[in-house]
């Protein structure tokens, strides 16, 4: 294989691990590299992405490594993210807000294993409106930040206090099937409030 199809497949691990990022020594190992070769490799995508043509750069945080924006372009990542009532929320931050709204306080790791999928640009989302913050960090391996809803959240809500969020067990079908949580949780609502109507 190439170095340039080296570089593709690292852009897109790197793009996958979202915020936790890869370390090098992971990394490598992904690419089945040796330590030269991985080096070159690095070393070259750095450069790529100093091209003022590129809107990413990887950003090494104490040997993890990180696909992130660009400093100088944060003006304008600051306009998306003054306008939060400009798009909705997907149906992934929608079920995640919903977890995270009755489990917390609880890691990505948690949220992930009750999704069945990965959470990580679900939770940013939410972060960046101010829907959920961070809670501390759970005692365990590796010490996990911990996620929990936001004043934002009870606001947008109509909320008091997160003890009025309704109880799952009232929340069940007809049949005694309780829906997704997102859904009941919405439902509940009765509307958006990320909707542009």
């Amino acid at each position: 294989m190439e170095l340039e199809d080296y570089k593709a497949i690292t852009e897109g691990l790197l793009f996958a691990a979202g915020e936790e990022g890869i370390t090098k020594k992971k990394l490598t190992n992904l690419l089945e590299l040796d330590a030269k070769t991985f080096k070159t490799l690095l070393e070259e995508m750095m450069k790529d992405y100093q091209s003022k043509h590129r809107g990413l750069t990887i950003m090494d945080s104490q040997g993890t490594l990180h696909l992130t924006t660009k400093p100088e372009h944060a003006s304008y990542y600051k306009r998306l993210l003054d306008s939060p009532g400009s798009t909705r929320l997907s149906q992934a931050a929608l079920e995640t807000l919903a977890i995270i709204a009755y489990q917390q306080p609880i890691t990505r790791i948690e949220v992930d294993d009750l999704r069945g999928v990965k959470s990580d640009r679900a939770i940013q989302t939410l972060a960046n409106r101010s829907l959920i913050e961070e809670k501390g960090r759970k005692d365990a391996i590796g010490r996990p930040i911990l996620y929990g809803t936001t004043k934002n959240f009870l606001i947008y809500f109509g909320l008091t206090s997160i003890e009025e969020l309704p109880p799952l067990s009232e929340l069940k079908q007809s049949e005694g099937e309780e829906e997704g949580e997102a859904d009941l949780f919405f439902e509940k609502f009765n509307e958006d409030p990320f909707s542009d109507d």
